[in-house]
């Protein structure tokens, strides 16, 4: 029984990171690397249920799968996130105008287009900023010193087409 639990509790640690990465690869439109992971989490899969609907199983293994399945999403959610696979638009609203960021985010080889707007109480100024996501957390956190008060949201584009963005972005982000 405890070579079972063993066996069940690792299945679970490999199969939901696969499947929860290969359900993020289908979301991004990467549908080579999805259909692999696939492949692998069915196998897992069939491995694993065996085991469990092979007539002889405990409760103990039963609530082991349970476990094994929680944890698995935990661990695949922090692989994914340390993945960072895509872009995100970063939309940062600031109260004045402020040259000096949208001039320092540029040298930094980011596409920097800027709005201006009417809020409540007086004007606005809206930075739209699309960027890598592997590299939002330190793109929101250069930001942040140049003006601690900029209100920020996040969103990851599905699609976009064009532009010397793109280009610019492969070509200095590596240098980030």
């Amino acid at each position: 029984m405890l070579v079972n639990i063993l066996i069940i509790f690792t299945l679970q640690l490999v199969f939901v990171p696969i499947m929860t990465l290969r359900t993020i690869f289908l979301v991004k439109n990467m549908s080579l690397a999805a259909s692999l992971l696939g492949v692998v989490e069915t196998l897992i899969s069939i491995f694993s249920l065996s085991i469990i609907f092979s007539g002889d199983q405990s409760l103990l293994e039963k609530v082991v799968y349970a476990v094994g399945f929680g944890v698995g999403l935990f661990i695949g959610t922090r692989i994914e996130n340390k993945l960072a696979i895509g872009y995100t638009t970063l939309y940062v609203n600031l109260l004045e105008e402020n040259e000096e960021l949208v001039e320092a985010l540029r040298n930094k080889g980011l596409g920097v287009t800027m709005y201006e707007g009417k809020g409540r109480d007086s004007k606005r100024y809206r930075l739209e900023i699309l960027t890598r996501r592997n590299v939002e957390t330190e793109v929101m956190a250069f930001i942040e010193q140049y003006d601690p008060k900029a209100f920020i949201i996040s969103y990851e584009p599905r699609r976009f087409k064009g532009g010397f963005l793109v280009k610019a972005m492969k070509k200095n982000m590596r240098n980030t």
